[in-house]
């Protein structure tokens, strides 16, 4: 799997985790907290495989730069919507809200990644390239995922 295909895949996955927390009430507690720890370890592995390997090497490209500058940013946004839910109980009036808001910025991030920076990716990056960075980012997504694993056990 190439790395666009890789990052299309994963952004699939999480859109659906979020269109399923947003629904949620705040009597659902149990489910809000299996959906938001499952969140959370997702994007965990999800920014771990783009910030370390693929915006670093979009970023050398200087026509991508200010977007890749711009998907970090996007990335610490919604990192700290995280860490306020987090801090949040599920039941609170306000958790629904905030995860609303999260929900927003990455569904708001996810496009301009499909949309402008995979536009940018496939102008810099060849086949080859895309698939030998997309080799790399799941061998550290799984890393992540597994320490992921092992820290909450």
């Amino acid at each position: 799997m190439d790395a666009l295909e890789l990052m299309k895949s994963d952004h699939a996955a999480v859109k659906k985790l979020l269109e399923r927390g947003d629904k949620t009430t705040e009597q659902a507690t149990k489910t809000r907290q299996e959906l938001f720890d499952t969140i959370k370890t997702e994007l965990g592995a999800h920014e771990a495989m783009e910030e370390e390997i693929f915006y670093p090497a979009l970023k050398e490209h200087p026509k991508a730069k200010d977007i890749v500058l711009e998907a970090y940013e996007e990335h610490h946004v919604v990192d700290t919507v995280m860490g306020e839910l987090e801090r949040t109980p599920v039941d609170d009036e306000t958790w629904g809200a905030k995860f609303t808001v999260m929900k927003e910025n990455l569904e708001h991030h996810i496009e301009e990644e499909e949309g402008e920076m995979f536009k940018q990716a496939r102008s810099v990056f060849d086949r080859d390239e895309l698939q030998e960075l997309g080799q790399r980012m799941q061998a550290r997504k799984e890393q992540v995922l597994s320490e992921l694993k092992a820290a909450a056990s």
